[in-house]
């Protein structure tokens, strides 16, 4: 097996390295950024990729973001998320989309080696390996509404308008569009947050009260 390891602190970076090697898994690269992650798995194409999730510059969800483009752009290599966060947006994401070769480990909840071994060599050929409080986190967040988040920045900024009580027109004036633009949009919106044409519902109506919804939320 062969390996990348993206960790930006140093010592557990070189402790899993050390790990590794001595149960014959090569490590082609260790580095401490999302950046050279990427550029590491595009240059060495491994088996898997072990990734911190805070790292440098931000030190908030880089490890995740390059975790996601790593299944989509090299479906080949898998990944374990080793961290001591869980980031349930992006982890929603990764799982989601990516539902096989992906592992998501808790750092202070790995007591024994063979378990962490064991789940990387799960994810590897190609199960997935989470932790039960990974898991937990993410059953607890409340689902986000997909139609909502399909929408575009222009839609989102008519469907407040229309949240306000705007008319198309006063949309189009407010936002110097014409009035068939605005139009095209709120019928986007609809076919967006599925909401077919029906004699017996008012879709503006049921768009602003799915979109107060999950403002309260």
């Amino acid at each position: 097996m062969r390996v990348v390891i993206a960790e930006d602190n140093v010592l557990l970076r070189d402790g899993v390295r050390l790990l590794l090697a001595d149960h014959d898994i090569a490590v082609v690269a260790a580095v401490d950024n999302a950046d050279e992650l990427l550029a590491a798995v595009a240059t060495h194409r491994p088996d898997a990729a072990i990734v911190d999730v805070r790292m440098p510059p931000t030190h908030t969800d880089e490890g995740l973001r390059a975790a996601i483009r790593i299944r989509s752009e090299y479906p080949e290599t898998a990944v374990l998320v080793f961290s001591q966060w869980v980031e349930t947006e992006y982890a929603r994401q990764l799982l989601a989309e990516h539902p096989t070769g992906v592992g998501y480990l808790l750092k202070d909840r790995i007591v024994r080696t063979r378990d962490f071994l064991d789940a990387l060599r799960r994810v590897t050929e190609g199960g997935t390996a989470l932790d039960p409080e990974v898991v937990r986190q993410l059953m607890a967040v409340r689902p986000r509404d997909e139609g909502l988040a399909r929408l575009s920045a222009r839609e989102r900024e008519i469907l407040d308008l229309l949240a306000e009580g705007r008319s198309n027109i006063a949309i189009a004036e407010r936002l110097h569009l014409a009035a068939r633009s605005v139009e095209k949009h709120v019928t986007a919106i609809f076919t967006k947050l599925d909401l077919p044409q029906a004699r017996t519902d008012h879709r503006r109506v049921l768009a602003v009260l799915r979109y107060l919804h999950a403002r309260s939320e």
